[in-house]
């Protein structure tokens, strides 16, 4: 018969085994997905791609005005959702121990957090496009900070929370207000985890397609301007990898591979 510590022992074993063979398989289609990446979109990253527009199948041409597209909606969204995210996660951590408000906030904010992106989409659709009656990268803008602040929200409520409690205590014995403490203490203190929030959030915002479908559509062409459609990475390479012309798929891999690049950066 085994004995008490024998059977841990196995146990620990198969344990540590079963998760290093998870954890293999994981990385194993992860370097795989890279490496069909890194082969297929380095050739097609020439200086043409940051120098010419989106070209006509046939042509040679670039991403320039996808790239800035991308760039502006995706600061734009998360211009608009970082402060209403670091708002809102302050009054969830310091604020909101009592009433109806917090627990409520909290439960859009779980739903936010786990609705698909092609829903936000449809509903900055309906609720604003139609009745502009055009595309434009004010939607897109939108879009994208809508899906910002519930990942801010969840970030900094959490970040708010790991900071020891003593610290308030500290600065409210030396006679310091509530909002001085929340300002100058508790904020600055959870300030790194805080900005790593807002990064994910970036991250995650620079690679959807689905609500910049219904928001900002696209725009084949150099556009500025945020009231008219406008070009993004994300549409373009659904655009160009569902095509049946060559040149536009080895552009779509060039996208594909500056965004994986920008994320992994972050």
């Amino acid at each position: 018969m085994i004995n008490l510590y024998t059977r841990r022992r196995i146990i620990n074993a198969t344990g540590l085994i079963v998760s290093i063979m998870a954890m293999v398989f994981g990385l194993f289609w992860l370097c795989w997905i890279l490496l069909t990446l890194l082969q297929n979109g380095l050739p097609a990253l020439t200086s043409l791609v940051f120098t010419q527009m989106t070209p006509p199948p046939g042509s040679t041409g670039g991403l320039l005005n996808a790239i800035v597209g991308s760039l502006m909606m995706t600061a734009l969204g998360t211009l608009i959702g970082t402060p209403i995210g670091i708002l809102a996660g302050t009054y969830l951590a310091e604020f909101g121990q009592r009433g109806w408000l917090a627990p409520i906030t909290r439960f859009i904010n779980d739903v936010l957090l786990s609705a698909p992106s092609i829903v936000i989409g449809l509903f900055v659709y309906e609720v604003y496009v139609v009745r502009v009656k055009h595309f434009s990268g004010w939607a897109g803008a939108l879009a994208l900070s809508i899906i910002v602040i519930p990942i801010v929200i969840r970030t900094t409520e959490n970040m708010l929370r790991l900071v020891p409690s003593t610290l308030r205590e500290a600065a409210a014995a030396l006679g310091a207000p509530q909002w001085k403490i929340v300002n100058f203490v508790t904020l600055r203190a959870a300030r790194a985890g805080i900005i790593t929030g807002v990064l994910l959030a970036v991250a995650r915002i620079s690679g959807e397609t689905a609500p910049l479908l219904f928001t900002a559509l696209n725009n084949q062409f150099w556009s500025s301007n945020m009231d008219q459609p406008m070009a993004n990475l994300p549409v373009v390479i659904f655009q160009f990898a569902m095509s049946p012309y060559g040149d536009w798929q080895q552009l779509a891999w060039a996208g594909a591979l500056l965004i994986t690049l920008s994320v992994l950066t972050l």
